[in-house]
């Protein structure tokens, strides 16, 4: 099975949930590929522990809608369609409108610096046509920004869905011919957040957003595989 030799042996005490967050950081950065088999035998050798925690680790994560288990063939990265990805879209927004509400209330400027790194890193990025650097600063700026907000629940609730859009973003270079229109559109953002623009931030982020969501399904489409 490809990708066991970034896997790092864990101890034998070591709970089942850090085993189950070394395989979802896995899946993140796209060692454990969408339609990828994981075999419980082979993940138990390489991390050093017995089955029963593996086990349960790969149960977490099907729970979590990152595996899933079929029937006589194993536990496999999943796969996400057209709806799908159009489902975590939609989740992404709801929460990402509301962390975005609060941080403009509250003008949290070592927050809004943050971001303002983060987008500088991205347009260094865009410009190298650095595309996996680019993808993971994108979703570190939305993760810094929902990471602000001061809520545990929307944080929690965002992190299964920021595993998922690594997954999507992971067909993405093709859908971006221009990388800077993606750094571009996170520095608008965060324009609008400095200017205390509650409505144009919102206007912003949500059509930021329905971009890249059309530009997911429109490549998922013209994808021959």
């Amino acid at each position: 099975m490809r990708g066991l030799e970034k896997l790092e042996p864990v101890n034998r005490e070591t709970t089942p949930g850090v085993i189950a967050a070394q395989i979802r950081a896995r899946i993140m950065d796209g060692t454990f590929p969408p339609g990828s088999q994981l075999g419980e035998a082979q993940l138990a050798s390489r991390l050093g522990v017995s089955r029963g925690p593996v086990r349960e680790a790969l149960q977490r994560l099907i729970q979590e809608g990152l595996l899933v288990g079929r029937r006589n063939r194993g536990v496999f990265v999943i796969s996400l369609d057209e709806d799908d990805i159009a489902d975590v879209y939609l989740a992404r927004g709801v929460i990402e409108r509301e962390a975005a509400r609060i941080l403009v209330r509250q003008a949290d400027a070592e927050a809004l610096d943050r971001l303002e790194e983060t987008v500088d890193r991205m347009t260094e990025a865009a410009r190298k046509g650095e595309w996996p650097a680019l993808a993971d600063f994108d979703l570190q700026f939305h993760e810094v920004l929902v990471g602000s907000s001061g809520s545990k629940r929307l944080q929690r609730m965002y992190g299964t869905l920021l595993v998922e859009t690594r997954v999507c973003l992971s067909a993405l270079e093709s859908a971006y011919p221009v990388h800077e229109r993606l750094a571009r559109e996170h520095g608008n953002i965060l324009a609008a957040m400095r200017r205390g623009d509650e409505q144009g931030t919102l206007d912003l982020l949500e059509a930021h957003l329905r971009d890249a969501l059309e530009d997911l399904v429109n490549n998922s489409k013209n994808d021959p595989g």
